[in-house]
């Protein structure tokens, strides 16, 4: 597979495009509001470096880092496969002979590092770690393998189930924790815990992140700014 083919859409082109529109809303609205233009102060960063997170994980979710290459297999090619009202679509595959396992990097690297940063600056790792094995174990019996994408979850379950178990364990803390448990919790319990599934769905690219995945974990970033405006730490709110 030519390094150009290894990179694509996660989504086909209109439903990444619902995507986009929810980023710019998104935009308009922390512009506008106050309380949601400080959302992600208190999810420790900036509100533009909010902004160029989740515009960084849109633009990333096209590129893949390939680590491994499964043995040859019947593969699909050049498709649109729908799956739970979504559309994925499956790279072309050229002379390539086996599916190649990568990591995406809107959808798992950018996420990653920014949940090792929360945890990290928020002392959350208990919290997080409950929060992240929940989200796991239902993912991870949600998750369907689809020929020709590899491992695929429905859209708003990543999120419905993170906002539960994040409002659950701690009101104050339910932005950093939704986006740490929908980041890591929707990799593991999905995709990593998946992989032995991949083999035989005839999936020219079985992205970790990447399609299948990568618009839930999308919107649960989107999630994480709407509970920041909704819970604030009780300082913050007894000073308003």
């Amino acid at each position: 597979m030519h390094l150009s083919q290894l990179h694509y859409l996660p989504l086909a082109p209109g439903f990444f495009s619902i995507l986009v529109g929810l980023f710019f809303v998104l935009f308009v609205v922390l512009l506008v509001f106050r309380a949601l233009r400080n959302a992600y102060l208190r999810l420790g960063v900036s509100p533009a470096a909010a902004i160029w997170l989740l515009f960084g994980s849109l633009i990333g979710s096209y590129f893949n880092i390939p680590i491994a290459v499964l043995p040859q297999e019947p593969l699909q090619s050049d498709r649109v496969i729908g799956f739970f009202g979504m559309q994925y679509i499956v790279p072309e595959v050229g002379s390539q002979v086996g599916t190649v396992i990568a990591i995406n990097v809107g959808g798992a690297v950018i996420p990653t590092v920014m949940s090792i940063y929360l945890l990290v600056t928020r002392q959350l790792w208990v919290q997080g770690a409950i929060a992240t094995a929940a989200v796991a174990l239902i993912l991870h019996w949600l998750a369907n393998p689809v020929p020709g994408i590899g491992i695929a979850v429905p859209v708003f379950l990543p999120a419905l189930a993170t906002a539960v178990v994040a409002l659950l364990l701690s009101r104050e803390n339910a932005a950093s924790l939704a986006y740490i448990a929908g980041s890591m919790g929707t990799l593991i319990g999905a995709d990593l815990t998946n992989l032995d599934k991949v083999a035989g769905l005839g999936a020219p690219v079985a992205s970790i992140g990447g399609a299948g995945t990568f618009d839930g974990i999308f919107l649960t970033g989107i999630l994480a700014v709407l509970l920041a405006g909704l819970y604030q730490p009780r300082s913050q709110a007894a000073q308003r």
